[in-house]
């Protein structure tokens, strides 16, 4: 399943050229995308998904994280087709995670969105008033996320918080929202099989790394986000081990002063990875986009 799953994302974004938006689909195929959209020094991963027999225009779309602000995300959206997003989770109150939601504004053709959700973050108080502000002016209704919750989405598909834990006390990186997104289906009445996956993990620092698999010590996944665009804070070699992704994106920004991605994280993904060919990144490929196989 998991080899499968990384020849899905060599296609996708290698033979269909970098900064990819397919507007093709199967027919009569349902189908779910993860959409690593170009957003400079930051991040903003669309979900997106189809199903049996859906024509254009009537997919189902969600947003994990925004991307700063003035980086014309929504424009982003709008160029794929968005109009409405069933959720957008705001990982953690940092402006380079959301300040694109800042933007929301009430403009004509801007997606309308159903629910805000966010996670435990004590930290960025001008960012999270704001980000409230604008879902209060919306009247998009807000709710709190952690550890436990799980966020359906589309047919089967699964999208579970793994991180905060609400028994935790976090702020900042540390308290970056994770998602692992699963696709299940049943397999000739035999029960359901799950595919590894993509896990979405924002900033979450070392800590909060070591504290996720203290809490899910059998974490697997096929597909990872690379935490914190590739900081030196982040991605311990016990952590990318553990998790043994077979692929990893890393949300980046063109000769960012950060130094991101380091090249100690990269020695370590081309450790776990065994092929630096599957280390993908936006600052050099642009937006890029993953099929989710339905195994």
């Amino acid at each position: 399943m998991r080899e499968f799953a990384v020849k899905c994302l060599f296609l996708c974004v290698v033979l269909l050229g970098g900064c990819t938006y397919v507007s093709r689909w199967p027919d009569g195929e349902p189908s779910l995308r993860l959409h690593f959209l170009d957003v400079g020094q930051g991040l903003a991963v669309l979900l997106e998904y189809r199903g049996e027999d859906c024509s254009e225009g009537c997919g189902r779309f969600a947003l994990f994280d925004t991307g700063p602000d003035s980086v014309g995300v929504l424009d982003s959206l709008k160029a794929r087709g968005v109009d409405s997003l069933e959720w957008v989770v705001v990982s953690h109150f940092h402006r380079d995670h959301g300040g694109g939601f800042m933007e929301w504004g009430g403009r004509p053709g801007q997606p309308r969105v159903k629910r805000l959700l966010v996670g435990l973050d004590s930290d960025g108080a001008y960012i999270r008033d704001s980000v409230l502000a604008v879902a209060s002016q919306n009247k998009v209704p807000v709710d709190t996320i952690f550890r436990g919750d799980t966020l359906w989405f589309g047919d089967g598909v699964k999208v579970e918080v793994l991180w905060p834990a609400n028994f935790i006390h976090v702020e900042g990186n540390g308290a970056s929202v994770v998602l692992k997104v699963a696709w299940d289906k049943n397999v000739d009445g035999l029960g359901k099989k799950e595919f590894d996956g993509a896990l979405l993990t924002a900033d979450l620092d070392t800590t909060g790394e070591r504290r996720l698999l203290e809490l899910s010590p059998s974490l697997k996944t096929s597909l990872l986000q690379v935490g914190h665009h590739g900081s030196a804070g982040s991605s311990s070699l016990h952590f990318l081990s553990r998790i043994e992704p077979q692929s990893a994106v890393v949300s980046v920004g063109k000769k960012n002063g950060y130094g991101h991605p380091t090249q100690s994280v990269l020695n370590k993904l081309k450790i776990v990875l065994q092929d630096s060919s599957k280390i993908f990144r936006t600052d050099l490929q642009g937006s890029l986009t993953v099929e989710i196989p339905r195994l």
